[in-house]
């Protein structure tokens, strides 16, 4: 075996010595190279659970870099540390940060949090020792399910090694406020503070809604317009906080960005607007001060208008009108509250609460948006507190009214019910009078009537009288002339209509100038009632009529009879009068009847009277030719 001598080995012991030495330094260096003016957040196992990246983080001073290899290029003195003035601007475009994060002896998993739901784009890329690894883009102008992990805020899991050292580089374009929370957590806290966030937004959320949805089925039912604003007031805010905080794009439109972009410059204008009507209603302006009202209508429409505008300008232009205009618009109604407050109007005080505790809610969310105030909480927190208080205390000064009112329809019923009550005892003693009266006046009427139906009974039997002496003959006891011209011509009219034909009988007493020169005019009166009598019954239809015509002329129209049937009915008269057996003081009154007949359908209004004298000249045939006869008038016979 070869010894080594204590000479020979300590030169090789000194060169082993310096390459170690050279080798860490070259790794320190190595190290501070790809952390250059830049600490790193050092992290191990005992490390705090949650870290607010802010001292850490460092911004690209240069603008315009639109990509990785442009902002690598940069020099490193480019770079500087956020202060807070950086984060509270309105509208980013291409905002470069950075923060880096070493873990010297612990594997670890955490994960990035970016707290703002509303940010427009985020493109994160992330380096491992100088290399990188990962790039991703989240952001509400894309589809939710783009996000690496599930959740309403913007999360970027990953897993560190032992001496490794990760930076991580985020490019930021947004049109609203850059408000950058950015928080490093250990998942299992994470996951708490989730819950315990998403349970008090859900609470918040939840309670807003419900109040909204009983605000708008009381005013269903009731047709309050103060509850139907109410409701929409409610309701456009419960939507304007799950917008805020990622619940609405998360449920109600994943899938589209485009509504999200425009959906808060949409909804504050309407919320404003159902503000300014439903505070209209409650303080009951209408009633109180007409200028007021006109400056709320005046207000409320400008709100609409807004809310229709808004969404089509610039994001970052409308963000900052709706701060003035809300801010205008709190600072006006506080005005109006504490001027119906002050002139003794009762709902007014607690109103007025609720508007104060909003101003001021306002006016501090509105103040850390603009930076004016450097104020260690999010921009949210402020006017979600003073929303919630000013929904709970609208919803007292609603429920306040509710009951005044209730309580003013109770005194309302209460005098209509007493109202009520003396109508019916003044309505029971006008009955009982009117009943008295009616009973003295129906006793009245009993007699009048029983008088009055004597007096109709007597006129009725005098009206018969008249009609008998006016349609009968008094003699002869049948139609008299007047019958028998009024029944002509409507027998006329039916035969001309039906085109049937009607015939006219004229009949004449032989000698009876002698009967009354021989025996009397009584007798000859005996004759004219015996001759009658027999023409009636000798005519069987109850529509032939006979008539005393004149003298000793009887006349007889028969309806819808031929020539004949009109021989058949003369011959028939004819043959009874010549065998009567007449009487008069014990002499034997000898009688026989010429009759002329006509017969023709009725052509004209003219045509009764010529048959009437077509009759008359065939009864004036019949006694030339030799009396006792029954002759039919023709146009021969009338030639001859």
């Amino acid at each position: 075996m070869r010894l080594i001598s204590p000479a020979s080995y300590q030169p090789k012991l000194l060169f082993g010595l310096v390459l170690v030495i050279l080798s860490w330094v070259l790794i320190c260096q190595a190290h501070a190279a790809a952390n250059q003016n830049q600490p790193a957040v050092r992290l191990s196992n005992s490390s705090i659970t949650q870290i607010k990246l802010t001292d850490w983080l460092f911004i690209q001073t240069q603008n315009d870099i639109k990509d990785l290899p442009t902002l690598e290029q940069q020099p490193a003195s480019t770079w500087r540390k956020v202060i807070r003035k950086d984060t509270q601007v309105i509208g980013v475009k291409d905002m470069w940060l950075r923060f880096s994060i070493y873990s010297p002896d612990d594997f670890q998993t955490r994960i990035l949090a970016i707290d703002n739901p509303l940010l427009d784009s985020i493109v994160l890329y992330h380096k491992i020792n100088g290399s990188l690894v990962a790039s991703t883009q989240m952001g509400d102008s894309l589809a939710f399910e783009n996000r690496p992990l599930q959740s309403n805020t913007f999360l970027f899991p990953f897993a560190l090694k032992p001496g490794e050292t990760h930076q991580f580089l985020l490019k930021i374009d947004s049109n609203g406020s850059l408000n950058l929370p950015l928080v490093l957590w250990s998942p299992n806290d994470l996951t708490q503070v989730i819950e315990t966030q998403n349970l008090n937004h859900g609470l918040q959320i939840g309670f807003l809604v419900a109040i909204g949805v009983f605000s708008l089925f009381i005013a269903l039912a009731s047709g309050s317009f103060s509850f139907s604003y109410y409701s929409g007031y409610v309701l456009s805010l419960a939507l304007l906080m799950a917008t805020i905080y990622g619940v609405s794009f998360r449920y109600l439109w994943p899938d589209w960005p485009h509504v999200q972009n425009v959906i808060i410059p949409f909804i504050i204008p309407l919320v404003m607007g159902f503000n300014l009507m439903f505070t209209e209603k409650v303080l009951l302006l209408k009633y109180h001060n007409l200028q007021m009202l006109r400056a709320c209508r005046i207000l409320a429409a400008i709100s609409f208008i807004l809310a229709f505008i808004l969404p089509f300008i610039s994001y970052s232009i409308a963000i900052k009108l709706m701060i003035y205009f809300v801010t205008l618009v709190c600072v006006i109604l506080t005005i109006f509250a504490a001027m119906q407050a002050w002139a003794g109007q009762r709902n007014a005080r607690l109103y007025g609460f609720g508007r104060v505790t909003l101003l001021i809610s306002c006016i501090f969310s509105a103040g850390i948006y603009l930076g004016i105030f450097d104020i260690n909480i999010a921009l949210q927190t402020p006017i979600m507190l003073g929303v919630t208080l000013e929904v709970i205390t609208m919803a007292a000064v609603l429920a306040i009214r509710y009951n005044d009112e209730r309580k003013a329809k109770l005194r309302i019923q209460q005098q209509a019910l007493e109202q009520a009550e003396r109508l019916r005892v003044t309505r029971e003693e006008s009955l009982k009078a009117e009943a008295e009266s009616n009973e003295r006046l129906e006793q009245m009427v009993q007699e009048r009537t029983l008088e009055l139906e004597i007096t109709l009974r007597e006129l009725n039997e005098v009206n018969q009288k008249l009609t008998e002496q006016n349609t009968i003959d008094s003699l002869t006891g049948v139609k008299n002339r007047s019958v028998f011209d009024r029944r002509l011509i409507a027998e006329g009219r039916i035969s001309r209509r039906q085109q049937t034909p009607m015939a006219l009988l004229m009949l004449d007493i032989d000698k009876f100038k002698n009967i009354n020169d021989q025996y009397g005019h009584l007798a000859g009166d005996h004759t004219l009632q015996i001759i009658a009598h027999s023409l009636s019954e000798n005519l069987k239809r109850p529509t032939d009529l006979v008539s005393r015509f004149g003298g000793e002329e009887f006349a007889i129209i028969l309806p819808n009879t031929d020539e004949d049937g009109a021989m058949q009915v003369a011959e028939i008269i004819r043959k009874a009068i010549e065998v009567l057996n007449i009487k008069w003081d014990s002499h034997d009154i000898p009688l026989t009847v010429s009759i002329g007949i006509s017969v023709a359908i009725v052509d004209s209004d003219d045509h009764p009277t010529i048959l009437l004298d077509q009759a008359d000249k065939a009864l004036y045939l019949a006694k030339r030719g030799g009396r006792n006869k029954v002759c039919l008038y023709s146009a021969e016979s009338e030639a001859s």
